[in-house]
């Protein structure tokens, strides 16, 4: 079993690195592998709602990391989103990436295990949070928690190892992974019904 761990910061090995490294160190006393995806700091495009991405299978647009983080994620056993908060809100280029990726491979994520994480100097960190949450509900995931909601604090990676309360809840979150991805393993998703579509435009 792998985990795929996103780096959604455009600092290597800056506070949320730090924080999903405490995932990580928890998985692999788990018995479960693990491995970072780290999104840089290029440039990445939006979703253009092209479609392409239905008869392709991956998105049009193949000039930054969208597709390489799908074919990561693909790959994985589960994977947990990581992204510093910005304006209460998680890194623009990670959800540039996560819109274009989850359009294009959400059935391929069906079942896995996934969380998310956040780290904020201060405030913001719930509503960064729920922007994250909504990409695992909507890809039908089997959704990892953790003792209290899964942020950390510090404007530094020295300061993040001082959150005590936020270390013990990337190790829970780490601990309750492992878990959800022993019990589910080999485990097939009920079956679905057609999808229905409501607009109400006429």
């Amino acid at each position: 079993m792998k985990v795929l761990l996103v780096n959604g910061s455009p600092h290597e090995k800056g506070s949320t690195y730090t924080a999903l490294s405490e995932v990580a160190k928890t998985l692999n006393a788990e018995g479960v592998d693990t491995e970072f995806f780290w999104i840089g700091t290029g440039p990445q495009r939006g979703c253009i709602g092209c479609e392409k991405c239905s008869e392709l299978d991956q998105c049009v647009f193949d000039d930054d990391k969208a597709n390489r983080l799908l074919e990561a994620m693909r790959e994985a056993d589960g994977f947990v989103l990581g992204s510093p908060v910005y304006f209460a809100g998680p890194n623009g280029a990670l959800c540039a990436m996560l819109d274009r990726a989850f359009y294009a491979g959400r059935k391929s994520f069906e079942g896995k295990v996934a969380s998310a994480m956040v780290n904020c100097r201060r405030a913001g960190a719930t509503a960064a949070l729920d922007r994250l949450f909504k990409y695992l509900t909507y890809g039908r995931l089997t959704v990892a928690t953790s003792q209290y909601w899964n942020m950390t604090h510090g404007n530094s990676a020295e300061e993040v190892v001082q959150d005590a309360e936020g270390m013990q809840i990337m190790r829970t979150l780490g601990t309750d992974m492992a878990f959800l991805l022993k019990a589910t393993q080999g485990e097939a998703l009920p079956p679905r019904e057609n999808q229905v579509w409501t607009n109400f435009i006429r």
